[in-house]
């Protein structure tokens, strides 16, 4: 690792929870509005619609368009299936706008911090610039850069994406290494060259979901959470 300068990371379940923090939202809206929606069925099935959805951008269905906009297409058909109705244009946008809010998991602002102070950190997310720097912002998530898929308009998996890391950063591909939760993210970044780091989060689809079972070629490290990542790489 004396070669790796950067550490870029999946945002939405490696740095931030987005299912409790979406919940949490839903279920403010359900008092206030009288509502009885089941908000973690609510928010499976808005997060389903995300790999789809890009799906049809990089398949060429659709033309750029960014996560904002895939998530509010998604939204306006969730919301009468879930029989969601009354709510004013300013409430439905607030909402879609969940996730730039999403609340960081508990060691992820303190493990950030100490990997800042020896590689440069940065996110490397589909998510568009506006919903992660408002994030960064809410949550004090301490980057140093803000790269996305929006940059290169090109989702991940797409290569563009993951090369593009190393492009803006001005290092060689194996100087930069990702940082995710998710295997097939590290899989097709390996393919790229970058280097790569899994952290588990098997609380990222609630407590009854097994994620990230499957096996697959090794990753450069494997860590529990960013505080013990940080401690692994000497930071």
């Amino acid at each position: 690792m004396n070669d790796v300068r950067a550490l870029v990371f999946d945002i939405f379940g490696t740095v931030v929870d987005w299912r409790s923090s979406v919940i949490a939202e839903g279920e403010r809206l359900n008092a206030e509005k009288g509502l009885a929606v089941d908000w973690g069925a609510f928010a499976d099935q808005w997060r389903g619609t995300y790999a789809p959805s890009m799906a049809r951008v990089r398949d060429g269905e659709l033309p750029w368009t960014n996560l904002d906009a895939l998530h509010r297409m998604a939204l306006d058909d969730l919301l009468p299936a879930f029989g969601v109705t009354g709510l004013s244009e300013a409430e439905i946008d607030h909402l879609n706008r969940v996730w730039h809010r999403l609340k960081p998991w508990p060691d992820s602002v303190a493990g950030l911090t100490r990997l800042k102070t020896r590689f440069t950190i940065g996110t490397l997310s589909n998510g568009n610039v506006a919903l992660l720097t408002n994030m960064a912002k809410a949550a004090g998530l301490p980057w140093d850069v803000i790269l996305s898929a929006e940059l290169v308009r090109a989702y991940k998996p797409d290569a563009a994406c993951y090369r593009s890391a190393a492009d803006f950063l001005g290092l060689e591909i194996d100087q930069v290494m990702l940082v995710a939760g998710h295997k097939s993210d590290l899989w097709a970044a390996q393919k790229v060259g970058l280097r790569t780091g899994f952290v588990s989060r098997p609380l990222e689809f609630g407590p009854t979901y097994a994620a990230n079972a499957a096996g697959g070629p090794a990753f450069d490290y494997e860590a529990t959470d960013f505080l013990d990542l940080a401690s692994q790489l000497g930071a």
